[in-house]
């Protein structure tokens, strides 16, 4: 059966563009029978997704970096309609700068031996969280991260994970912060945020978010929590890079919880995304589920 590829050229500054040449002969050594689609504008991957899903393309397979994987998914299941099966199979081809859900998954991120991994064919079930409506493999977040978001996506002057923390440097100087309501199964909290991030896989941005989060669990990993000043923030940040002993979710007013359904509500509007990609709005009302066993994902 002939594959699909979806190809977002823009995904790591251009990069993944520059780099389809390696991923393209990496396929085709590799045995995979494909076409591809190639993204032209924001949503486009969506529609990609979905048509080659009705058209009966497998696998899917996304090349390109967390938001790519996620777009594509998000393509998946609006193709899957109301299904209670899963969908897939799915596979990636590593171009982005992150690569978190390729990390977390513990994929190759050389693309020789990424494509060795769609060729063999073999696949394991794992979940999807859902935000809103809407789908997301790895990472989904509320508050100060997809704010450090926002001053990524303007930094020209840092290349890959480097751009990453200066955009959390420039954001904890703005020190943004709300007040809010969280629960989750059997719990809740109520007073003030600094942080609210919702982890399927462990790594977003080349920071250990949710660092005990498992894609294959059936539970959602949040971590929140509220540092009063600059320098409680600059002092949790190093640790956010620590995956084991010692993150930043053991501080003081840091908190991680395992949960199937979350719900947040904030005083005021909040920027948020799904795999490193932007809601168009901000917003202040958040429902988090988690979908078990819903992705067969290529993984060798």
């Amino acid at each position: 059966m002939t594959a699909k590829v979806i190809l977002n050229p823009y995904s790591n500054r251009w990069n993944s563009k520059a780099r389809w040449p390696e991923a393209e002969a990496a396929l085709k050594a590799a045995g995979v029978d494909f076409s591809l689609d190639v993204s032209e504008r924001k949503g486009h991957i969506v529609e990609l997704a979905k048509q080659a899903a009705l058209q009966g393309f497998s696998p899917v397979i996304a090349a390109g970096g967390d938001g790519t994987v996620g777009e594509t998914v998000n393509g998946l299941m609006q193709a899957a309609g109301q299904t209670k099966e899963a969908i897939g199979p799915f596979g990636i081809m590593p171009t982005g700068s992150a690569n978190d859900a390729v990390y977390s998954l513990s994929l190759p991120t050389d693309l020789g031996e990424a494509a060795k991994v769609i060729a063999s064919g073999k696949t394991k079930l794992m979940d999807l969280g859902v935000l809103n409506g809407k789908y997301f493999v790895n990472n989904s977040g509320a508050g100060l991260e997809p704010y450090v978001t926002i001053k990524h996506e303007k930094i020209t002057f840092v290349k890959g994970i480097a751009r990453y923390l200066v955009a959390a440097v420039q954001g904890i100087m703005d020190k943004p912060e709300w007040y809010g309501e969280i629960k989750w199964d059997g719990g809740e909290y109520k007073g003030m945020l600094s942080l609210i991030t919702i982890g399927n896989g462990r790594r977003t941005g080349g920071f250990f978010m949710t660092p005990h989060a498992d894609m294959f669990d059936g539970k959602l990993t949040l971590a929140y929590g509220y540092r009063a000043t600059r320098l409680g923030l600059f002092q949790a940040l190093p640790r956010a890079f620590k995956e084991g002993a010692g993150s930043y979710v053991e501080m003081d007013g840091m908190f991680e919880v395992n949960a199937t359904k979350i719900s947040v509500k904030l005083d005021k509007p909040s920027p948020a995304h799904t795999d490193g990609e932007l809601f168009p709005e901000w917003m202040q009302n958040f429902e988090y589920e988690i979908l078990p066993q819903k992705l067969k994902i290529l993984a060798g």
